[in-house]
């Protein structure tokens, strides 16, 4: 992948009356769980109005706790849109105070945006969108994360990098990131940080889009056919797979249902990684018998040992990506399993990973390193949906908002890590692990990913421990590139202790880092008692985490094999 470490809604109007303190700040309900269901009364077996997303504030329609079933705790009563009241359980939310930024309101829109929870700072350039797109919706999600520790922690060494394209200004180049120059990319700077991260800098038709929704949409069904055909129809393996009879216009719309995301979103992510020309014509073409139109697999690592080409094909082989549309399908349910479904819902989230669901991936687990990509991807995509006519559709688009962001950011000169020499920490080992992304448990690491490279975990790891990470097959060869598998040594120190983990990769039971027929061979005779399977291979082998190996892991294997699951790691 590129550089990679890699409804309709409406606006809620709350009608408030404006003669309280609107200084003083007003109550809201932030949604602390993914997929919080609003139901049209205090009860689950209530009907369901909409699912809400972690991060989300709505305005309450009082402050009683109601009582109903399912929910011990009581459910409060949300304001969800003009016409729209409903129901979530207490449990699932947190009552926050929203306080302005010292303006009030002067008009109906930025009284909107006030009672959503937008600070001042973002209304000007918000009213101005939804005066031209009344349509529009705009929802604010509270990271209730401090702004320059933000920053900090983005800019740090080897995290993220900006194109030479792009690095007009010296200040957005971070120099003290010793020795991580690529061929095309440098380091980026804190200044840099805050300018791409900062959403008040994106405010205008042409990059809103990378705060966009990137689930499948019904309301634009209709169009997105003759959307991605406007995003990827000029490209050459577009041009290429329709002389050989594949539309990857209509194969794209298919696979983006299929998985509920946006086909525009693949589309654009697609023409990003396979670019217009023909360089990596060996993934589009099937002359090697596979497809991947996205290229996983290719990272920076195996690039470079192996070329780009033959990791999205081994990566591909594994997956049986036989078809464009297994391809488009598999990759895209990639994408929705380990991004959008985890509170990486828009571009700005996969890059800038600030709202996640699991609390341990904050600042990691992100897609890509090059800081011009959100934006990249959101011009993309505004200008095929203006050659389409469909800009005033009712989208919807999730804007993050920082704490402290008036504070001005001056490069510190250290990059995050300076030069590369960090201090070790004195974090526990089972800290590390978790502060990394990762699971640990009685000697084990898992919770990786599968296809994930050995270098991505290595970094992962050194970024929270501050000292070197290794990596052992299970025959104890210290490796640096490649899939991990199960069965591999995870070595990990801190300042005063070092423990070595081993590896699960739920379903990889052969230990060759992919789920393959041989895997599913192997769970089949350990459940017919022709096959013993011990250690992280057994664990590995109960991908339903129900503590055997039984006929559901067989299927889930199965599935995984063919694209139509992905085992949670």
């Amino acid at each position: 992948m590129y550089k990679k470490s890699f409804f309709c809604l409406c606006f809620v109007f709350c009608f408030v009356l404006l003669h309280h303190n609107v200084h003083a700040g007003t109550k809201m309900a932030l949604v602390t769980y993914n997929n919080a269901s609003l139901r049209t009364a205090p009860g689950t077996k209530n009907p369901e109005i909409a699912v809400l997303n972690s991060g989300t504030k709505y305005n309450l329609a009082d402050e009683n706790i109601y009582t109903g079933s399912g929910c011990s705790s009581g459910w409060y009563k949300l304001i969800y849109n003009e016409n729209t009241t409903g129901y979530v359980c207490a449990s699932l939310l947190s009552i926050v105070e929203v306080s302005s930024d010292g303006e009030s309101p002067k008009n109906a829109c930025e009284t909107e945006l006030f009672n959503l929870g937008f600070p001042s700072s973002y209304w000007a350039g918000l009213c101005s969108l939804k005066n031209a797109h009344p349509n529009w919706s705009f929802q604010p999600v509270m990271t209730n994360l401090d702004w320059e520790t933000v920053v900090d922690k983005e800019s740090a060494c080897r995290k993220s990098y900006i194109s030479f394209a792009s690095s007009i200004n010296e200040n957005y180049i971070d120099r003290t990131c010793k020795g991580e120059y690529a061929t095309t990319y440098y380091p980026a700077s804190q200044q840099a940080l805050a300018f791409y991260m900062d959403p008040r800098n994106w405010f205008d038709e042409k990059y809103i889009f990378q705060f966009n929704y990137l689930k499948y949409d019904d309301s634009i069904t209709t169009h997105y056919t003759n959307g991605v055909r406007a995003i990827i129809g000029n490209t050459d393996f577009y041009q290429y797979n329709l002389g050989k009879g594949n539309d990857l216009a209509s194969i794209t719309t298919e696979a983006g249902k299929n998985t509920n995301v946006s086909p525009m979103f693949l589309a654009s992510r697609m023409q990003k990684e396979l670019g217009n020309g023909t360089s990596l014509k060996t993934l589009y073409s099937g002359d090697a018998g596979v497809y991947n139109f996205f290229n996983y697999g290719v990272t920076d690592s195996c690039a470079t040992s192996n070329g780009a080409n033959n990791c999205g094909v081994a990566y591909a082989e594994q997956r049986g990506w036989t078809t464009p549309l297994l391809a488009i399908q598999g990759a895209a349910g990639l994408l929705a399993s380990t991004y959008i479904n985890v509170g990486q819902y828009t571009t700005y989230f996969q890059k800038f990973n600030v709202v996640p669901t699991v609390p341990t991936n904050l600042y990691i687990h992100q897609y890509m390193t090059d800081i011009t990509a959100p934006s990249a991807e959101s011009s993309t995509t505004y200008k095929s949906f203006s050659s389409l006519g469909i800009l005033d559709l009712g989208f919807v688009f999730y804007i993050p908002v920082y704490n402290n962001m008036n504070k001005t950011i001056n490069n510190s000169g250290n990059g995050g890590s300076g030069d590369g020499s960090t201090s070790a920490t004195t974090m526990d080992i089972a800290s590390i692990v978790t502060s990394s992304g990762y699971r640990y448990s009685n000697g084990y690491i898992s919770g990786i990913p599968i296809g994930t490279d050995v270098a991505t975990v290595i970094s992962s790891i050194e970024a929270i421990s501050g000292t070197d990470a290794v990596i052992k097959t299970a025959s104890g060869e210290n490796i640096t590139s490649g899939n991990i598998a199960t069965g591999y040594k995870v070595v990990v120190t801190n300042s005063n202790s070092r423990e070595e983990l081993q590896v699960i990769i739920k379903g990889d039971t052969s230990g060759d880092g992919v789920v393959n027929a041989l895997d599913l061979l192997q769970v089949q005779k350990q459940i017919l008692g022709s096959y013993s399977l011990s250690g992280a291979y057994k664990l590995a082998g109960d991908t339903s985490g129900d503590g055997a190996i039984n006929a559901l892991d067989l299927l889930q294997v199965q599935k995984q094999i063919l694209g139509l699951y992905t085992i949670a790691q």
